[in-house]
């Protein structure tokens, strides 16, 4: 039986396809704030625990999309 991916790291993966254009810490920002705004909370916090468990197959990037993510947000300007 093929193991499965989890769908979190599986969309995060797809995320950072998207970004495979611009420099690694661009990508790694608006990755980090494409899942601040449009996961739920609950698919964020798994993530993390992907990536606490060191799970196979996390794109390098979404590896420093994930640390933009523990950090507390910065106020907005305005």
């Amino acid at each position: 039986m093929a193991a499965t991916v989890p769908p979190e790291q599986r969309m995060a993966n797809q995320i950072a396809a998207n970004f495979r254009h611009v420099p690694a810490d661009t990508a790694a920002d608006a990755i980090a704030a494409h899942i601040r705004r449009f996961w739920d909370p609950r698919m964020r916090g798994r993530l993390l625990e992907l990536v606490d468990c060191g799970a196979d197959g996390l794109d390098p990037v979404v590896l420093a999309a994930a640390q933009l993510l523990r950090r507390p947000r910065e106020p907005s300007a305005g």
